[in-house]
């Protein structure tokens, strides 16, 4: 497929969902209703939108220069507002077109499931209209080659995820969306000051030119104001500790599918800006500043797997859905971790771990949703205790899923957790130059001991929910085990999970390149 074809392609992928939530707010014509009801055509209204878009990001892919995949395809640059020398710029590379599959994926199955289940809220027109805002804002985002445009597109996100988080939730949902949208729009507003800042001492906001010149007309003081700007706001998006407190309430609010893209997808969008803008733009500032990321990163996982462990323990009344937002924290900081080593094994295992993530968490998020369903309780103690879940015995497919999920997120060798990891800490071992190797063997260390802690906490998991008591299935009637549209929606994470660990070369083969040339040809 030619370059034209990929152009239109890419453009149809960003501009379709706004469509499709215009669409699903409109009444539907009796005619275009099949037989179903006003609700049930508005769900099916957004699978068909979503599936439209998978399709057309997995014909992306395949028409994808793979012989090139450092070099910006499907590129559309339109002068937008010449006044601000803001431009319509988009195009994909083998850093963005993965994270746009997957943001594709993730909200066709959230958009499946939800036909089945929808969560109890004001009804399905807002919640579908919101659900393809959000995938349109985060796709622009990921394709996204202009930096104001990048700002716009990030910001675009916020609201519809704010949304669902306060009338789709449960618990203090209210108080955790507005928690959610005070933290990022806060740390939007500083990235702001620093894409301003960069765009006006470079005199173009244009992010293919902004990498090529790899911050060679920006001074050491402006590199390290706009690192430390642009960082701060990624950083409480990433999310890293200590930027991340907002991130256990929202999840613990959110409902199923908010948890799953919030996850999968909107996280992303933070180590994603750091490699797209951060480490080519600004190299300079980015080297003074990369210990201190490495810092943070390592504490981030060793704090989100303590915070685990407590929840976990027998008695302390822990939340099994707070329990993998925490968890999230410790994933998430060792993307950090790789993308501080400033190594193409760092990054390479940063974005590898972004992937991997996004369907592993986003398949537990599924999960715990369901275990939510049917016991009406995501209390570990209640899960645990007599007349619990026991789900080995009682659901064995949902409970034989959960466990592998949870031995994929403490990274089993032959899963997608295992790749990432370790890529991070094999970068992070023997960091760039100029970077203090004492430094980054201590932190590769930490890390290290955090996966020990995070095995810990998993398999504390799996043995109190899917094993429980001997008596448990006599006490309360055993509930329905997978069902079909669950069946659908979790199938392809755990298939991608397994391919992607047993063949790491599909994906490294698309980021490798494209790191290479961000990082100066290093």
């Amino acid at each position: 497929m030619n370059d034209t074809a990929l152009q239109y392609v890419l453009l149809a992928i960003v501009v379709l969902p706004l469509l499709g939530a215009l669409g699903a707010v409109l009444p539907v014509p009796r005619i275009f209703r099949f037989g179903l009801t006003p609700d049930q055509a508005v769900r099916g209204h957004g699978v068909s939108f979503s599936g439209m878009v998978l399709v057309l990001s997995i014909v992306l892919a395949i028409g994808f220069d793979h012989d090139h995949p450092a070099k910006m395809q499907a590129s559309t640059d339109v002068n937008w507002i010449p006044a601000l020398r803001i431009h319509l710029h988009f195009g994909i590379d083998g850093i963005s077109l993965p994270l746009l599959v997957l943001t594709a994926l993730l909200t066709f199955l959230c958009a499946l499931y939800s036909l089945f289940k929808m969560p109890e809220g004001p009804g399905p027109k807002g919640f579908v209209a919101l659900l393809l805002i959000l995938e349109s804002g985060t796709l622009a985002t990921f394709a996204a080659l202009d930096l104001i445009l990048f700002f716009l597109a990030f910001e675009t996100v916020l609201i519809p995820m704010y949304f669902l988080i306060a009338r789709w939730g449960g618990g203090a949902r209210e108080k955790s969306a507005l928690r959610f949208i005070v933290y990022t729009l806060l740390g939007s507003v500083i990235m702001l000051l620093g894409l301003l800042l960069i765009g006006v001492k470079a005199g173009t906001f244009n992010m293919v030119t902004l990498a090529t010149d790899n911050g060679s007309h920006l001074s050491h003081s402006t590199q390290l104001i706009a690192v430390l700007a642009i960082g701060l706001g990624l950083a409480v998006k990433a999310p890293m500790w200590p930027l991340h407190s907002w991130l256990p309430d929202a999840h613990t609010a959110a409902p199923t599918v908010g948890s799953v893209l919030l996850a999968g997808v909107l996280l992303k969008m933070g180590t994603y800006g750091l490699v797209r803008i951060v480490l080519p733009m600004a190299p300079e500032g980015m080297h003074t500043f990369a210990p201190y990321l490495a810092a943070f990163a390592v504490v981030g996982i060793v704090y989100g797997s303590l915070a685990c462990l407590a929840l976990a323990r027998q008695g302390n009344g822990g939340d099994l859905k707070r329990l993998i937002a925490y968890s999230s924290v410790g994933h998430m900081g060792f993307v950090l971790l790789g993308i501080a080593s400033m190594t193409r094994t760092g990054v390479n295992g940063a974005l590898f771990a972004n992937i991997a993530h996004g369907l592993i968490t986003g398949l537990l998020f599924f999960l715990v949703g369901a275990v939510k369903d049917r016991y009406g309780s995501t209390d570990l103690d209640q899960l645990a205790g007599r007349g619990g879940a026991a789900l080995y015995g009682r659901a064995p497919r949902l409970g034989g899923l959960l466990a592998f999920a949870a031995v994929a997120s403490l990274g089993l060798p032959g899963l997608a957790g295992f790749w990432g990891e370790m890529l991070s800490m094999f970068g992070a071992f023997k960091p760039g130059d100029g970077l203090s190797r004492p430094a980054y063997l201590t932190f590769t260390a930490v890390a290290a001991f955090g996966t020990l802690l995070t095995a810990g906490y998993l398999l504390t998991v799996v043995r109190r929910v899917c094993m429980g008591d001997r008596e448990t299935a006599e006490l309360r009637p055993a509930p329905a085990d997978v069902r079909g549209f669950e069946f659908a929606a979790w199938t392809p994470l755990a298939a991608l999970t397994v391919v992607a660990g047993l063949w790491p070369a599909a994906l490294l083969g698309l980021t490798d390149p494209a790191v290479r040339t961000l990082l100066g040809g290093n």
